[in-house]
């Protein structure tokens, strides 16, 4: 490629920034004042047209703009200080699905501890928790079981970046203490879990996935971890994603398939999907900016829960998008991710983008008669990969008694919205373009951060602004087409993906079938805003319905 020198100066000079594009550039450009011909150049970036006059009014304003970039970029902005600015998904008008708090599960079934120990490897949540509270099993022999099982695979699926045995092994005994003495927390009292590693856990490292953070350690505990541990649970190990929450590549390697080791988990939650569909975790917790949950549970075959964006605190987690961000569990069944949402979820004062909302969730229901469920008929309509599984769910809820109402999206350019998360990605990690540390990444195509994160710069911050008060518009259109509906349904991967993590609709991802190859597919039931409770009654009616989630891969390798 043959790089036009006087192009590329007018355009480092207007944003402030220095690259090293080959070996014309050999000083920093941005101390170049910006002339009327710069401006000229520059137009070509912003898709706008300014007279000779015009831009030679422009041009004082725009070097003192590039004076202040200077003074910022000396202030220290590590990825934990979020701005001062909270995006806010409540459309005008809006009242929570959930009128008041209640949580109840379905009948406990009496279990029994397996002949088989390596059975234990795919019970649920609530499986595990009878035969801990029954004391059939400690919570120490299950940590240990969990932990080997992760070591004896993670060699061929390189879904752990770190172990934390230790505190894992003397967490799980408190829990056997506390148990003995008769205080037992509740269901996840003394369960092992994961979490993907970008949430902070002030004893190991948080790597992010990628080489520029791979020996960092932050001095605090998530929300998330808190409240797990608060409620019994007991992590050990730091899941993989891919880096920076990109794809299923970290600096260990590729994270797989359970069902198929030549291909990748997905991501970027792609070691918290990939342990719990290899029977290596009971659950684990995730992050979903823009379809991270969905797609590695998609490839996995497991049960993936995105909630309404505020419902689950940040704190402590690595920002990509300040106003996409959105954590969850990914487990086995529908009611596992009922169990974790309802101790992670709730409103937090370290997190100011958390909302307080009710949650009612009731496991025991039978029928999905009453319920209005929505689906996006065009969706449906056209020729995709899983369309005779999604026909077939969609008949199955017929069957359960729900009524099908179509649906259409709102007719907005929707995928013009997206470059908002490239805008907030390029700012939450401006210091490695700045560095010059984005060149250690391990993905350096086109379509992987470093590229992001360099053309992320040039999104003016007018633009930034207009995309958002179309999102507003998006908001409150999408809200005024779900009403009298109680949740909807639509294929895993379709515009509603991009969509709802606009809007911040949640989601639940779970098997509907497998594919001519025998991988997992997957549907999506979509629930109204901050209407997760009849979203997961719904969605585990389905699953009770077929045994999808209850398949698993046989691993031999």
């Amino acid at each position: 490629m043959k790089y036009n020198n006087r192009k590329y100066a007018a355009i480092f000079a207007i944003s402030g920034l220095s690259f090293v594009l080959g070996s014309f550039v050999t000083a920093r450009l941005q101390t170049a004042p910006v002339t009327v011909d710069i401006i000229k150049q520059a137009e070509k970036i912003i898709g706008m047209d300014f007279t000779g006059p015009q831009a030679d009014s422009m041009v004082s304003n725009l070097n003192q703009f590039n004076t202040s970039y200077e003074n910022l970029r000396k202030l220290d902005l590590p990825n934990s200080v979020v701005p001062a600015l909270n995006f806010n998904p409540i459309p005008a008008g809006f009242t929570f699905p959930d009128g008041k708090n209640g949580f109840k599960l379905a009948k406990n079934e009496k279990v029994t501890l397996p002949a088989n120990r390596d059975d234990l490897a795919f019970y649920s949540i609530r499986q595990l928790a009878g035969l801990i509270r029954t004391k059939q099993i400690s919570s120490v022999e299950l940590t240990q079981f969990f932990i080997a099982r992760l070591k004896k695979y993670n060699g061929k699926l390189l879904n752990v970046i770190t172990f934390t045995e230790e505190h894992a092994l003397k967490k799980a005994a408190e829990a056997d203490a506390e148990i003995k003495d008769g205080h037992y927390r509740g269901i996840l009292h003394g369960i092992p879990f994961g979490v993907k590693d970008l949430l902070a856990q002030k004893d190991y490292k948080t790597t992010f996935g990628a080489p520029p953070y791979k020996d960092q350690q932050l001095a605090i505990d998530a929300t998330v971890v808190t409240r797990l541990e608060d409620a019994g649970a007991i992590l050990v190990a730091k899941t993989s994603l891919g880096e920076l929450a990109q794809g299923d590549v970290w600096f260990g390697g590729k994270t797989k398939n359970p069902w198929d080791i030549t291909r990748g988990s997905s991501g970027s939650s792609a070691g918290s999907s990939s342990a719990v569909s290899a029977g290596c975790l009971p659950f684990a917790i995730g992050s979903e900016t823009l379809g991270s949950i969905v797609s590695p549970s998609n490839e996995c075959g497991v049960t993936g829960l995105r909630p309404s964006f505020g419902r689950v605190s940040k704190y402590g987690a690595m920002a990509l998008s300040w106003s996409m961000d959105k954590l969850g569990p990914i487990a086995r069944s529908v009611e596992d991710l009922a169990i974790v949402f309802n101790v992670i979820q709730g409103a937090d004062p370290n997190d100011l983008s958390t909302i307080s909302a009710p949650f009612n969730y009731d496991g025991r229901i039978k029928s999905l008669t009453g319920y209005k469920i929505g689906y996006v008929k065009a969706d449906f309509d056209r020729k995709y990969a899983n369309h005779a599984n999604d026909s077939v769910t969609l008949a199955k809820l017929k069957e359960l008694g729900a009524e099908l109402v179509p649906i259409e999206y709102p007719k907005m350019p929707i995928g013009s919205m997206t470059f908002l998360l490239d805008a907030e990605a390029g700012a939450a990690f401006q210091d490695l373009v700045l560095s010059h540390k984005d060149d250690q990444l391990v993905q350096q195509n086109k379509g992987a951060w470093p590229n992001t994160f360099r053309s992320a710069q040039f999104i003016p911050a007018v633009e930034y602004i207009q995309a958002n008060r179309a999102r507003t518009l998006l908001i409150q259109n999408w809200y005024e087409k779900l009403k009298g509906l109680d949740l909807y349904i639509t294929p895993s991967f379709s515009t509603n993906l991009s969509m709802t993590n606009l809007t911040g609709n949640p989601c639940v991802v779970l098997p509907n079938g497998f594919n001519a190859k025998g991988r997992p597919t997957s549907i999506t039931f979509m629930g109204q805003l901050f209407g997760e409770g009849k979203l997961l009654q719904a969605a585990k009616l389905y699953q009770d319905a077929t045994d999808f989630n209850k398949k698993h891969p046989s691993i031999n390798f």
